[in-house]
């Protein structure tokens, strides 16, 4: 799905792009092929958004058990 490129997309920006996308879905304006590309695309962002938040817990996670130690 990603390209690595996308997965050197910064979460703000691409949650910030998946929330355009929700909006547009919310006004009913998209059309039935545009909707479904940016149906995909919205997948595909909330993929990335998903991976870096686990990223980030698991990191978390890692400093608090180096600091119980």
């Amino acid at each position: 799905m990603g390209t690595p490129k996308e997965k050197k997309l910064k979460f703000a920006d691409a949650f910030s792009e998946l929330e355009k996308i929700v909006d547009k879905f919310e006004q009913g304006e998209v059309d039935l092929d545009e909707g479904l590309q940016k149906f995909e695309r919205g997948l595909e962002l909330a993929k990335i958004c998903k991976e870096r938040l686990k990223e980030v817990e698991n990191k978390v996670v890692q400093i608090k058990k180096r600091f119980e130690e």
